[in-house]
C-alpha cells in the first residue's frame, strides 16, 4: 500500500511539473477541439483554439464597446470591468517592466464587447433567470465578445483573461480562439458564515473577487446565528448593539452591506442573505426581549432560552417589521429563511408551549409547532413580494410551500440523493450542498470527491432533474476566520464551480487536475492565497499581504 501511494504521488508530481512548465491537456467530449494549451477554468461548453499566437501590447491594446453594442461608455458596470480585466492581463508586465513596445506581425489590438439586448441591464441586478451566455472570437487584429447583456459579458471577459499567457520570451500572448459558452446551472453559490467568526469587509470582498474568477454567481451570506448578530438593523439597532461580539468593531453597517451588494453586482453576483429562525437565534434574544422561549427545569424557569417563541403575537409583529426592512436592504428576489436544526427540548419544557400544543391539537408532535411557526414566517416574507429559500427540514416536516420555493439540501442522512429525488418529485426547485461542506478538511487531494459530486446524480425523470437549479459550496465558521478562510476555500471551491458551470460530461479527474493546478497558480497571481494541490511551485508565487 505504501508503494502504491508513492507511485500515485510520483504521477501527480510529474503532472504538476508538466503543468508548471506550460503544456497542458488533451480535450474531451463531443463539440470540443482542445489542444494541450487549455488552461480555462471552469471549462466552457464549446472551445476551439489554434496554434496561431497573437501578441498584446499594454501600450496599444484596448477593451472597448463595439459599434453596434446597446451598451456604451455610460455603462459603469462594463467600464469598471474593462479596467479591471486590463489590469489583470497586464499587471505583472507593468510591475516587472517587460518590453511591451516590440512590434509584432501578429498583434491583437482590441477586444470589442458587443451587447445585443435592447436592455443591457447596466443598472440592474443579476437574478435566477439571468442569461450568462456569451460568444468569444479571438482573431487578428480584433477580438469580439458577444453577449445578450452585461452578465454574459462579465463571464466572457473572465474567459478572455484566462486565455492570455506569457510566451517563452515574456510577451503577453493569446491564441486565435473561438468560445461558445453558458452555465449548466443557474444558481452557483458560496456560503460564508459571519456569525461564528466576524469576517472583515475586505475578506468578503476578496472572496467575491475569487468567486467571479471562478464564475460563481451567488453569495449566500449566512450573516447571523446563535453566536453573534453582526447585521446592524436600523429598525432594531439593539439586535447588533447587544448581540454582536462588539457593537462597533464587529458589525456590518448599512454602508458596509451596500458596499458588499454593489461590489458583488459589479461582478455579476447575487447576494442572498440568510436569517435563520426559529433555531440558531440565541444572539437575537439579547437585543429583543421576549423573542426567545424561556426554558424550564421542572416547574420553574431555568434562566436559559431556546428557539424563537412561536406562540406569542409579539413574535410575529417583530418578524413582520424585521423582514420588511430586510426585503428593502437586500435587493435580490430571494431571502434564505433557514429553518434547520430546531431543538425541541426547550419547547417541551415550557408549560405555556405545552398548553398551546393541546389547544392546537398538535399532541406531542413538536415538528407541527415548528411548521406552524415557519408557515407564519413564510406568509410574512411572501407579503414583502420576496421568494424564499429554506433548508430541507422545512420540506421534510410538511410545511405548505409556494411553488417557486427553493429547497436547500444539506443532510448526509439518510441519503442526499433520495432527498433530491423527493423534493423534485414534489415539484419544487432543489439546491445541493451536502457534498460541498468545505469547512470539513482532510489531507491531500480532497477536491476530487468534491469534483465528482453532481446535483443531478439521483434517480428521477428528466423533468425532475430540470428542477435542480444548482448548488452551493458552504464554509461554516466554527473554525474559520480571516486568517484561514481564503486558502481553505480555494481552490477546493473551484471544483464545485466547474461542476456547476461546465457540461456534465466534463468529469475526468486527470484532465481537471492539470487545469486546476494552473488555475490555482493564476489565482495566486491575482493575489488570492489559494492553497497548493501538489509539491512544487508556481511561476508567480503569492506575495503575501
Amino acid at each position: 500500500m505504501r508503494a502504491l501511494t508513492l507511485s500515485v504521488f510520483a504521477v501527480l508530481l510529474l503532472l504538476a511539473v508538466s503543468v508548471c512548465n506550460g503544456r497542458l491537456f488533451e480535450g474531451f467530449g463531443d463539440g470540443y477541439q482542445e489542444t494541450d494549451d487549455v488552461t480555462l477554468w471552469p471549462l466552457p461548453q464549446k472551445y476551439q483554439t489554434t496554434p496561431t499566437a497573437l501578441k498584446l501590447l499594454a501600450s496599444s491594446f484596448q477593451i472597448v464597446h463595439a459599434k453596434d453594442s446597446t451598451a456604451g461608455p455610460s455603462c459603469s458596470l462594463l467600464q469598471n470591468a474593462f479596467r479591471r480585466y486590463f489590469n489583470y492581463i497586464f499587471d505583472y508586465v507593468k510591475k516587472h517592466s517587460a518590453d511591451q513596445d516590440k512590434v509584432s506581425d501578429l498583434e491583437l489590438t482590441e477586444l470589442q464587447v458587443w451587447i445585443t439586448s435592447t436592455d443591457p441591464e447596466c443598472d440592474g441586478y443579476p437574478s435566477l433567470k439571468t442569461d450568462e451566455s456569451y460568444k468569444l472570437s479571438v482573431n487578428q487584429p480584433t477580438a469580439v465578445l458577444k453577449a445578450s447583456n452585461v452578465w454574459g459579458a462579465l463571464r466572457g471577459l473572465e474567459t478572455f483573461s484566462q486565455l492570455v499567457y506569457e510566451d517563452n520570451y515574456g510577451a503577453v500572448t493569446i491564441n486565435k480562439t473561438d468560445v461558445s459558452d453558458f452555465p449548466r446551472f443557474a444558481h452557483r453559490g458560496i456560503l460564508l458564515d459571519t456569525s461564528r467568526h466576524y469576517l472583515p469587509l475586505k475578506v468578503i470582498l476578496a472572496n467575491l473577487e475569487a468567486m467571479a474568477m471562478n464564475k460563481f454567481n451567488v453569495f449566500h451570506w449566512h450573516i447571523v446565528d446563535d453566536h453573534s448578530f453582526p447585521f446592524l438593523s436600523q429598525t432594531f439597532p439593539d439586535l447588533s448593539q447587544r448581540g454582536a461580539y462588539h457593537p462597533y468593531t464587529h458589525v456590518y453597517t448599512p454602508a458596509d452591506v451596500k458596499m458588499v451588494i454593489e461590489f458583488a453586482r459589479m461582478r455579476g453576483i447575487r447576494v442572498i442573505a440568510e436569517f435563520d429562525t426559529p433555531g440558531h437565534t440565541l444572539s437575537w434574544g439579547k437585543g429583543q426581549s421576549k423573542l426567545l422561549t424561556p426554558c424550564y427545569s421542572g416547574s420553574t424557569p431555568s434562566g436559559t432560552f431556546g428557539p424563537v417563541n412561536p406562540i406569542l403575537n409579539s413574535t410575529y409583529d417583530f418578524m413582520t417589521s424585521f423582514f420588511k426592512e430586510i426585503s428593502k436592504v437586500f435587493p435580490d428576489a430571494y431571502i434564505h429563511l433557514g429553518g434547520d436544526e430546531v431543538d425541541f427540548s426547550c419547547w417541551k419544557s415550557n408549560p405555556d408551549i405545552q398548553k398551546f400544543m393541546q389547544q392546537q391539537g398538535f399532541g406531542q408532535d413538536y415538528s407541527k409547532l415548528e411548521s406552524y411557526y415557519i408557515q407564519r414566517i413564510l406568509d410574512i416574507v411572501k407579503a414583502t413580494n420576496k421568494g424564499y429559500m429554506v433548508w430541507q427540514e422545512v420540506f421534510d416536516n410538511g410545511v405548505v410551500l409556494k411553488a417557486d420555493t427553493q429547497i436547500h439540501v444539506w443532510k448526509e442522512k439518510p441519503d442526499y440523493k433520495s432527498e433530491m429525488a423527493k423534493i423534485t418529485a414534489a415539484g419544487f426547485h432543489a439546491l445541493l450542498s451536502t457534498p460541498w461542506y468545505l469547512n470539513r478538511i482532510s489531507y491531500g487531494q480532497d477536491w476530487q470527491g468534491i469534483y465528482k459530486a453532481d446535483p443531478q446524480s439521483f434517480d428521477g425523470t428528466a423533468e425532475q432533474k430540470k428542477l435542480v437549479i444548482g448548488g452551493e459550496a458552504c464554509l461554516w465558521g466554527e473554525y474559520v476566520d480571516a486568517t484561514n478562510l481564503t486558502p481553505r476555500l480555494w481552490p477546493r471551491a473551484s471544483a464545485v464551480a466547474e461542476r456547476l458551470w461546465s457540461d456534465e460530461n466534463v468529469n475526468d479527474i486527470v484532465s481537471a487536475y492539470t487545469r486546476l493546478v494552473k488555475h490555482r497558480c493564476r489565482m495566486l497571481r491575482r493575489g488570492i492565497p489559494a492553497e497548493p494541490l501538489f509539491v512544487g511551485f508556481c511561476p508567480h508565487e503569492y506575495g503575501g499581504l
